[in-house]
């Protein structure tokens, strides 16, 4: 149970009156639903919703929240939080519409990162951060061989205490950092970096991996949009890029 829902909501359907006009309920599954009247019904469950559409189960709709994925019925009487199976394609179905959510907002983070480039570079990771995660710390201590691997890795920060945390202000002071990469290396080591503040991208990170459903570190993103919650060894995360 997610404490922001504040203990409204059960895992899986629950049947809620989500005010939906006449006419989204009238929607059929081959037109677009209305964003601003699915915006206003959710909104008395602290949900922003960033992107809506039909889902591949007639019926439902797929709503895109700062919060994660989540499905609601057309006709504006069922509220969903939870996982849909599809069998006849043997797939989750939150995991396959959420890659192309998280791949259409990827770009918006250019040059915020900060970068560990492979020489050979055959992948990219997206890693969400926070320096007090030991399993973070075990992956930046592989650095190298994702590297030679020819993985590059960049970092997005998430702090896993929230923005008000120490360790949001430490992830500051890093990203602001006149050397970023030797600023990482310390943070992961456990040594603090100086003061340094600056028009930093840690908020919006921060954000966006919650909007992705990201709630722990390290959470990995492969170039197809894919999400991959924890650490992954080298070969584990070869595996991954095979299988994708």
């Amino acid at each position: 149970m997610k404490n922001w829902l504040s203990g409204a909501l059960t895992l899986g359907i629950l049947g809620f009156s989500l005010g939906l006009s006449a006419n989204v309920a009238a929607q059929q599954a081959s037109e677009a639903p209305d964003l601003a009247e699915v915006s206003q019904s959710l909104a008395p469950l602290g949900l922003q919703v960033n992107a809506v559409a039909n889902s591949p189960m007639p019926g439902l709709l797929q709503v895109f929240t700062q919060r994660g994925l989540f499905f609601t019925s057309s006709d504006g009487r069922f509220f969903i939080e939870g996982n849909i199976f599809d069998l006849q394609k043997a797939e989750l179905v939150n995991d396959v519409q959420m890659r192309s959510y998280v791949s259409e907002q990827l770009p918006a983070l250019a040059d915020s990162y900060i970068e560990y480039k492979a020489k050979d570079e055959k992948h990219v990771v997206y890693a969400f951060t926070d320096p007090t995660c030991g399993y973070c710390q075990k992956l930046h201590s592989e650095m190298k061989q994702y590297n030679d691997a020819g993985i590059t890795i960049r970092y997005l920060a998430f702090p896993r205490g929230g923005l008000n945390s120490k360790t949001a202000l430490d992830m500051q002071h890093l990203w602001c950092s006149r050397n970023q990469q030797k600023a990482m290396d310390l943070a992961k080591d456990n040594k603090r970096n100086p003061p340094a503040m600056c028009d930093n991208p840690v908020k919006k990170h921060y954000e966006l991996g919650q909007s992705f459903g990201i709630n722990g570190t390290p959470a990995l993103i492969l170039d197809t949009g894919r999400i991959i919650p924890g650490y992954q060894p080298v070969a584990g995360l070869l595996k991954q890029f095979e299988a994708n």
